[in-house]
């Protein structure tokens, strides 16, 4: 299933053009990171935790629109994709209540950082930071996609940069947040940001 029948499959066909236009949004060529694969990903692990979900269905569309607007240039991505599913899903007919329930979540991923009691937050942020968990060799292919993507960053810079966000997610008490995604992915993923960090230390 492709991805544009995948939206169709889980928001109807009668707005099959939001997944259309979603679907050339992670096309991008910019993107070497936030692309169609990394939006594969967040969607084939939401699926994956589902069962911890409150609202599965938001959590799936929530992903859709997580990284709609990219540009490594600017800080406010997830502010303007939550801004972009707000104004997408107006015209639907999914409830208001849905539609700012997906809207919360985006904007939630720019912290990654949800409640205790916010299960459809959790399995969100998880789905989005497993690649932070993820083998050796797939972990290395990410941090040099996200390098291509901060290209126009001096390595001085983005050293410095790079590392500021890595301490700042080994200071953090735990990266996951639902069972199965921080058994599977904590301590793989903490390792791999050490090894990351020394080797920008290098």
């Amino acid at each position: 299933m492709d991805l544009v029948d995948r939206w169709v499959a889980l928001a109807g066909p009668h707005i099959r053009h939001i997944g259309t236009e979603l679907d050339q949004r992670y096309g991008e060529p910019h993107r070497r990171y936030h692309t169609r694969a990394h939006l594969t990903a967040v969607l084939d692990l939401v699926d994956e935790l589902a069962g911890h979900a409150e609202d599965p269905d938001a959590v799936r569309i929530a992903a859709w629109f997580h990284d709609a607007v990219y540009d490594p240039e600017r800080a406010d991505n997830e502010e303007r994709s939550a801004r972009l599913a707000a104004r997408m899903l107006a015209d639907t007919d999914l409830p208001d209540a849905v539609v700012a329930r997906v809207v919360r979540l985006v904007e939630l991923t720019a912290t990654h950082a949800p409640e205790e009691d916010d299960r459809d937050g959790q399995v969100l942020c998880d789905a989005d930071l497993a690649v932070l968990g993820a083998e050796p060799e797939r972990y290395a292919a990410y941090a040099a996609a996200v390098r291509e993507e901060y290209a126009f960053v001096p390595d001085e810079f983005f050293r410095a940069g790079r590392a500021e966000v890595l301490n700042g997610l080994l200071a953090l008490p735990r990266l996951f947040h639902t069972p199965a995604a921080r058994e599977r992915f904590e301590e793989r993923a903490r390792g791999n940001m050490r090894t990351e960090l020394l080797l920008l230390n290098a």
